[in-house]
């Protein structure tokens, strides 16, 4: 390809289209009139000879060349963009951008809710796209490449090309019915291991073994996993009128203490915490929207923190 006869104007509205899905409202996205995107949408099949985007409903898919293209040219665009205004300031309050984050269950439930109110309070117009993290290496590969920004979880892998910042640490708890919870404030470890569990494995399998049964195992007991779910959020609704047991996250059970029917309890093993980490790519230091993206998720964590 002759890159002398490249528009990069082409490469702006190719980035539109895959954030928008929609012509119209890319269009609306940079500034163009509709038959202008249009235009520019078929420039675009014609130079990288694929259709690059389908008509689904009433909106458009990316072919698979248009997904292999749009972590390259979205790098591409922001490396520009930081080289010809590496001084500009960056002003959330009128600032246009998607951001898109790969996040577990609990990233979901505990860190993402708080990161939405900071973001339509001082950046309305920056819009948060949320995917799963289920298969950390190959959210990683998809962060390396400049599929996603920031990957936001628990034990998740390390590489040379991103950068890890601790957010917080998590510790366990147990949650059960209310009504069989009582008024005991702590579990005998003979009662937790009598008690069937019910486990969630976001791996799917029966999630065993896991340091809780090695723990247990130190005192020559075992447990019965009574029932595994796929989603956090599925526990304490399976423990609610059940004499069932869980072990969870303890910022995801206080989330659902008024929603189900359910005691916190402590458990009666000291169970190691974990880490709560957000991964980034190092280039992240080069956009000034993504700067401040991560000190607004610091400033969310900072407030769980306490």
């Amino acid at each position: 390809m002759n890159l002398a006869a490249v528009d990069l104007n082409l490469l702006v509205a190719f980035e539109a289209l895959m954030e928008e899905r929609h012509v119209t409202r890319a269009a609306e996205r940079i500034g163009l009139a509709q038959p202008s995107m249009s235009s520019a949408l078929r420039r675009l099949r014609s130079l990288f000879a694929d259709e690059l985007f389908l008509r689904a409903g009433a909106g458009m898919q990316p072919t698979e060349k248009a997904l292999a293209l749009a972590g390259p040219i979205g790098e591409a665009l922001r490396q520009i963009r930081g080289a010809l205004a590496p001084d500009q300031e960056f002003d959330p309050t009128t600032a246009r951008r998607r951001i898109t984050i790969a996040a577990t269950d609990y990233g979901d439930l505990v860190l993402v809710p708080e990161l939405t109110r900071l973001l339509r309070t001082e950046a309305p117009n920056i819009d948060l796209a949320v995917r799963p993290l289920t298969d950390a290496s190959a959210a990683l590969a998809n962060l390396e490449r400049g599929e996603l920004d920031v990957l936001i979880g628990g034990h998740l892998p390390d590489s040379p090309r991103c950068v890890r910042h601790r957010l917080f640490e998590e510790r366990f708890v147990c949650v059960r019915d209310m009504a069989r919870a009582g008024r005991s404030e702590r579990l005998s470890l003979q009662d937790y291991a009598t008690l069937p569990h019910a486990l969630f494995s976001a791996a799917g399998g029966d999630g065993l073994p896991s340091v809780i049964d090695a723990l247990l195992a130190r005192h020559g007991l075992t447990r019965r996993v009574a029932v595994t779910l796929a989603h956090v959020v599925a526990v304490p609704f399976a423990v609610t009128g059940t004499d069932l047991i869980a072990t969870i996250a303890e910022r995801v059970a206080r989330r659902f203490t008024h929603l189900a029917d359910i005691a916190v309890v402590m458990p009666p093993i000291d169970i190691p915490a974990f880490a709560i980490d957000l991964i980034n790519a190092s280039r992240a230091g080069q956009d000034p929207a993504l700067r401040w993206f991560l000190d607004a998720v610091d400033r969310c964590a900072d407030r769980l923190r306490h």
